[in-house]
């Protein structure tokens, strides 16, 4: 901040004496005639303003020729009068897509809500992808994207998303963070994703890496407010546009378990023969982190890369 203060006193002084231009560290010499401002360094850069697609999507009557670095698709923009075009990719604009719109899957055609929270941009519904089989078959490796839907009725699974063992979530690979079953440009989020948009909502680090129930409300602002889906709702908000759904759970030997009571979403990352888990209970408003065996059948989010 001082030095921003001292840049700008610098320019408001160049301007009160009748310059119309301000070298910054020349030694002294006179900057370029073609230049408003001429900075010289041998060592530093010039560095942008550096925001998420929903913040440059934001800004209010930008200028012709305003640019900023997009920490999204880690790129320049620039605003050409109508619309904000990227400088390396040239037919990339903001209208394209955005956190906050939906994404079309084009492995079946569904449609995902997304939400920016914080520096993260998660789909804001369970995902849905794959063949249901019968509650009593397990999840293979087959080629074939395979799901449980709850009581075996697929409009459960148009409601809640698919219930998937970990094996099959993560596509039978064990690198955290990789797509699974995940649509191309999004991956199973990792443990540490899910404690960073923890910590936003509130927790502390320490609370974040505890196990077991933690925090105060963050569950509550990442749960569906009312009742149309959960049985009750505890402190459920839905302040971080999360909307957290109770799509119970596929136990081992065919049982479905607690839907419309809780919600249980896989991370990446394992735990021997059990695998990092969050859920959300209907009476509850913290989130738990806990490990379950990975024959459990857990909804699934996932997160922008």
């Amino acid at each position: 901040m001082k030095k921003f203060t001292i840049l700008l006193s610098t320019m408001l002084i160049y301007a009160a004496l009748g310059y119309s231009q301000v070298a910054i560290n020349m030694d002294g010499a006179a900057p370029d005639n073609s230049a408003i401002l001429d900075l010289t360094s041998t060592n530093k850069g010039f560095l942008l303003p550096r925001m998420t697609t929903v913040q440059i999507s934001g800004i209010s009557a930008p200028a012709a020729g305003l640019l900023v670095y997009n920490t999204d698709s880690s790129d320049f923009y620039g605003y050409n009068g109508s619309k904000w075009m990227s400088l390396w990719n040239t037919g990339d604009t903001l209208a394209d897509w955005y956190c906050g719109n939906p994404i079309v899957d084009f492995r079946d055609g569904q449609s995902y809500a997304t939400v920016q929270i914080g520096t993260q941009c998660w789909m804001a519904e369970n995902l849905n992808i794959g063949t249901m089989i019968n509650s009593s078959s397990s999840q293979i490796n087959n080629g074939t994207i395979e799901k449980y839907c709850f009581s075996d009725n697929t409009s459960n699974c148009d409601t809640y998303g698919g219930l998937y063992q970990w094996n099959e979530a993560m596509q039978y690979v064990t690198t955290t963070g990789t797509q699974g079953i995940c649509p191309d440009g999004w991956h199973f989020p990792t443990d540490d994703e899910w404690k960073t948009m923890e910590m936003y909502l509130g927790m502390s680090q320490t609370e974040a890496d505890a196990t077991g129930w933690r925090g105060t409300d963050e569950g509550g602002k990442l749960k569906e407010a009312g009742t149309a889906h959960w049985n009750t709702a505890t402190g459920a908000t839905n302040s971080s546009g999360f909307t957290g759904l109770p799509g119970g759970y596929w136990y081992s030997g065919g049982l479905f378990l607690n839907l419309t009571y809780q919600a249980h979403f896989w991370t990446s990352n394992e735990n021997g023969s059990y695998a990092w888990s969050r859920a959300l209970f209907y009476s509850n408003a913290q989130i738990d982190h806990s490990s379950f065996h990975k024959n459990y059948g857990f909804s699934v989010r996932c997160i922008k890369d």
